[in-house]
């Protein structure tokens, strides 16, 4: 997700500037929780920009109370997709010990669970080699952390336990995060902490503002070579572990690297490009944001209910990069898409501005979008 305006490269810096500082007419619309056609809403979500789905089971995991530079008191959830049942697994402050005599797998260092003011943004879930379930999480509300928990079964329903964290260098700003085979991760690094003014304008310019950070478990944390652009946001891997997928919203730009060289394999333009997720026949899901920057700032001021702006899901083939729009909507009964999952036949659509999700059909590969 984001925390700033759409990419308007005609717009002078000076009138991106006034805008950011006084933005006339740009208040939150209200927007009711309920069903606009086959536009399913499910209440009772604080900003659940991120989410993941358990792999062979209805459940979808996502964090809740992600709240940009406004620091909320957030959890990880769960909901299964036949009831649309929502529970929380985890709070900060609450116990979250490692298993007995069991090394952590983050940072040896880093020892203590999040702290009641727990602000989860981008999530990775994925199996380890030994099968356990490794759920990776940015963490704004402890200083900026990268939280590592296992999600396991416990009588029939996910449950989770805290395993450790990894802290990143002074200064980082962080967003998304995806897991790597050798037991590190790989995590978007939009701009240096506290300059979102200064980094937004230059993003706007065409200039970088952040990287990926790569972290390994001996070799703490690294920049990963040609990953620098214009606000670093959503990440994920290719299924041969060898390409990393990297968006850079204020490009407007998708980003293909070689992970080992950093060699630029391919490059895609997509507007404002935020998360990014597996469909179930290998298609890569990317939430597009189309709104300009009223729109962006509306979104970001708003503290309930839900934002409208107008995204789009776009799916790609890992293989010719090919592009097609699978889903297109603006307004009610949510805007500001994130992420999105494949249901099978349906999309699972979250926001970092809505108290709610959104569930709509999923058109078919090849028949267009369904607006």
């Amino acid at each position: 997700m984001v925390t700033v305006m759409q990419r308007h490269s005609a717009l002078p810096a000076f009138a991106v500037a006034l805008a950011w500082v006084v933005c006339v007419g740009c208040q939150p619309e209200a927007i009711p929780c309920q069903d606009v056609g086959d536009r399913h809403a499910i209440c009772g979500v604080d900003n659940a920009e991120d989410l993941a789905a358990l792999p062979l089971s209805p459940f979808v995991i996502f964090g809740q109370g992600y709240g940009g530079f406004r620091k909320h008191e957030g959890n990880i959830s769960v909901m299964d997709t036949r009831s649309e049942e929502i529970s929380v697994l985890f709070r900060g402050g609450s116990p979250g010990a490692q298993a007995s005599g069991e090394r952590g797998w983050g940072d040896p260092e880093c020892l203590s669970p999040p702290n009641p003011r727990f602000s989860p943004h981008g999530i990775d879930l994925a199996s380890l080699p030994d099968g356990r379930l490794r759920l990776l999480v940015v963490n704004h509300g402890h200083g900026e952390r990268i939280e590592f928990f296992e999600v396991f079964d416990e009588d029939g329903r996910p449950a989770v336990v805290w395993r450790g964290c990894a802290v990143p260098p002074e200064g980082a700003f962080l967003n998304d995060v995806v897991g790597l085979a050798d037991g590190g991760f790989l995590t978007t690094h939009m701009m240096e902490y506290d300059t979102n003014f200064s980094s937004t304008v230059r993003g706007l310019l065409g200039l970088d503002t952040g990287f990926v950070y790569r972290w390994h478990p001996e070799r703490g944390f690294s920049i990963l070579p040609g990953s620098e652009g214009a606000l670093p946001n959503g990440i994920q891997m290719a299924p041969d572990g060898k390409r990393v997928f990297l968006d850079l919203y204020l490009a407007s730009e998708i980003r293909v690297l070689d992970l080992e060289s950093g060699r630029e394999l391919h490059t895609l333009e997509v507007s404002g490009p935020d998360n990014l997720t597996w469909t179930r026949d290998g298609r890569l899901l990317v939430a597009s944001h189309l709104g300009g920057m009223g729109d962006s700032l509306s979104c970001m001021r708003n503290t309930g209910g839900a934002c409208g702006m107008a995204f789009e899901i776009v799916s790609i083939d890992p293989d010719t990069y090919a592009t097609e729009v699978v889903f297109s909507h603006s307004g009610a009964p949510m805007g500001a898409g994130t992420a999105a999952l494949d249901l099978g036949d349906e999309l699972l659509i979250g926001s970092f501005a809505s108290d709610r999700l959104l569930r709509v059909p999923l058109a078919p590969k090849g028949s267009g979008a369904i607006q």
